[in-house]
């Protein structure tokens, strides 16, 4: 039981203070101040003038 009460422990202590961190710095760097301008032309891409795919008179399958 000694190794489990020392994972345990270090779980609950150390390995939360990593995944906080870990948190803070994904945060930081989706806000950082360089972000803006790329975030909003990706947010555009959908709404992007893209060119159309051929458009196919075809009705149905022929082999019917």
């Amino acid at each position: 039981m000694h190794t489990y009460s020392f994972l345990r422990e270090l779980a609950d202590s150390w390995v939360l203070l990593a995944m906080f961190l870990f948190f803070a710095g994904v945060i930081m760097f989706a806000f950082r101040p360089g972000s803006t301008k790329i975030y909003a032309d990706v947010a555009k891409i959908p709404l992007g003038d893209d060119t159309q795919p051929k458009n196919t008179t075809d009705k149905g399958d022929k082999n019917v």
